[in-house]
């Protein structure tokens, strides 16, 4: 039997401010006027899927145990969740909610109907988030990770965000 890998939950890095505007956590790369800036720096950006029935918890994989063997971690791991888990429900996967905890649950019981939790971190080795974020304000979507514009709305500007609101 081969050794089960170390965890490796997808994420990319993200240089920026979070920032809170009409009570809504949002992501930028630079502070925004008229919205309070929570923390800045260097994070760790992670992804969450949605417990079913549970829509306030969200688990982070950093390894997907088949039940045939196989064992995925990172990118093999959110394909194989994203695309194939219907083939293999009884599938466990293991890693931190996103109030820190370590769990392991079945794939059946997460919820990938529901869009991805996009959660910061403060740096690689932090098990619980930061906080959820919901868009992205940047005026240049240049450097930016594919992933984090593929499950954050992005808006030019805080003013874009709000008309859009």
């Amino acid at each position: 039997m081969p050794a089960i890998p170390e965890r490796q939950p997808l994420s990319d890095l993200f240089g920026g401010v979070v920032l809170q505007a009409a009570d809504t956590p949002l992501l930028a790369r630079a502070a925004q006027p008229a919205a309070e800036v929570i923390a800045q720096g260097d994070f760790v950006i992670r992804y969450g899927i949605q417990y079913l029935g549970k829509p306030h918890f969200a688990l982070v994989p950093g390894l997907v145990a088949l039940d045939y063997g196989d064992m995925l971690v990172g990118e093999a791991a959110w394909d194989f969740l994203l695309n194939r888990s219907n083939l293999h429900p009884r599938a466990d996967v293991v890693g931190f909610r996103n109030d820190g905890v370590d769990d392991m649950i079945a794939v059946k019981y997460l919820d990938l109907a529901e869009p991805v939790h996009v959660q910061v971190y403060a740096d690689a080795a932090a098990t619980q988030p930061i906080i959820r974020v919901r868009a992205l304000i940047a005026s240049s979507t240049r450097g930016l990770p594919p992933r984090l514009l593929d499950y954050l709305p992005c808006f030019e500007s805080l003013e874009a965000w709000r008309q859009h609101e």
